[in-house]
């Protein structure tokens, strides 16, 4: 007998299912785990919304249904014997879905029948281990290694960032060291990772500024990462509406004395933004188009002649390899970044058809899910409220409310001891 699993299943576009099922036994080369938590990925909304149209979708979806979730953590709770003597079992794991196995896009999450993150359990093929992309995992809370993925991606599009020299035509990788960043539409999730991680990781700029539309956000964001913590850092930050401003172009520029923009990122697909942050680079500039559009013609003007006279480059990046990750899940061990910057809502597995096909219009950041257990979709700033009637969101509310509002290891574990989810060195498969 095989495992039985309740999953999200995708049968076309817009076409989720929770469902239970079997899953088979292993092979000798494969690796069953229990999932504990996957956060919700807009690149899994675009999934449900293009069906077989998505580029790592398999054509038979409708007869032959994938688990969707590709930033999930858990226990390993049975071992391949392939395997054996590298993992064991009740052990921690984190992984890397950018699998790219001989040049397949096969990825958990979009590709894969029984190898996803929105499921109670699931199936690591041979290739997952064979890629060295399953990493054993120490951390506290299991949420801090689903989200190694999306931070792993914001590092990634740090580490390609290149500027050259003209004696050789060397490309030196990685943002300019004491240079300007600027982070267009970065007071989302993933810009709020993107403004810590330079602080802390990788080359570090003189000054970085952050704009949004977003009255709201930009509040959080000052308040969870602020000009003065990064000023701690040797960093200049500042966080701008450019709606406050007759012209946002002269702004920007002028704070930097006129120089320009060392490394420019676009994490909202919106073509002003890409044309201004191309407008913005300084000699040598650098920009990355980081958010990923569903429109498949989504395009933008962008100056070729600057490109050819003043050596500005401009490039996209997806994803983060596995050495990311790994760096990703290091500073997040050290304390020195904070995945839960990202983090507004949780949920359990019965909402997350629903959270995925309404994504857009939710306005949330991350969403964690916690695959054991049932739970409507519920931000964090709702804790106190819903604390008044239900003791478990008072002391959620109160482990939160000592972490400056986020979701924390001490959370996570209130939140699984209440539901009773059994996890680490004791978790074995069917439970």
């Amino acid at each position: 007998m095989g495992q039985k699993i309740k999953a999200v299943r995708l049968y076309g576009a817009d076409d989720l299912r929770l469902e239970e099922f079997e899953l088979s036994e292993i092979k000798d080369d494969e690796i069953l785990v229990k999932i504990i938590s996957d956060s919700i990925c807009m690149s899994t909304y675009k999934l449900t919304k293009q069906g077989k149209k998505h580029k790592r979708c398999p054509q038979n979806v409708d007869t032959n249904p994938i688990i969707i979730g590709h930033e999930f953590a858990g226990d390993i709770v049975k071992v391949g014997s392939k395997w054996s003597g590298e993992f064991k079992v009740g052990e921690k794991f984190a992984q890397q879905p950018a699998l790219n196995y001989k040049g397949s896009l096969a990825s958990p999450g979009y590709s894969y029948e029984f190898f996803g993150g929105d499921a109670t359990y699931c199936i690591l093929p041979h290739e997952v281990m064979e890629l060295g992309c399953l990493l054993h995992y120490s951390g506290d809370a299991y949420f801090y290694a689903s989200l190694a993925e999306p931070v792993s991606c914001i590092i990634g599009g740090y580490h390609i960032m290149y500027h050259t020299n003209k004696q050789n035509y060397g490309h030196a990788m990685d943002i300019k060291e004491g240079g300007n960043v600027l982070i267009l539409g970065g007071a989302g999730p993933m810009g709020l990772g993107a403004v810590e991680y330079p602080l802390y990781g990788g080359n570090k700029p003189g000054r970085i500024i952050v704009t949004d539309v977003d009255d709201g956000r930009l509040e959080r964001a000052k308040k969870l990462i602020s000009p003065e913590l990064a000023k701690k850092q040797g960093v200049e930050l500042y966080y701008v509406n450019p709606r406050n401003f007759d012209d946002q172009y002269k702004t920007l520029m002028d704070i930097t004395g006129g120089k320009g923009y060392d490394d420019v990122f676009v994490y909202v697909p919106i073509r002003e933004l890409a044309e201004l942050g191309d407008r913005l680079m300084a000699f040598d500039g650098c920009l990355n188009f980081f958010a990923g559009p569903s429109d498949k013609n989504f395009s933008a003007m962008m100056n070729l002649y600057n490109c050819h006279y003043t050596s500005t480059h401009i490039l996209g990046s997806t994803g983060g390899n596995t050495e990311d990750l790994k760096e990703a899940l290091r500073l997040s061990s050290e304390k020195k970044i904070r995945p839960a910057v990202m983090v507004t809502h949780i949920c359990g597995l019965d909402a997350v058809a629903s959270s995925v096909m309404n994504l857009p219009d939710l306005r949330a950041g991350k969403i964690v899910t916690y695959t054991h257990i049932n739970m409507p979709l519920t931000a964090l700033a709702d804790f106190e409220k819903l604390g008044e009637k239900e003791p478990l969101f008072a002391e959620l509310h109160k482990s939160c409310a000592a972490n400056q509002g986020l979701w924390n290891a001490e959370a996570e574990t209130i939140l699984l001891n209440h539901f009773g989810v059994s996890a680490g060195s004791h978790c074995r498969a069917g439970e």
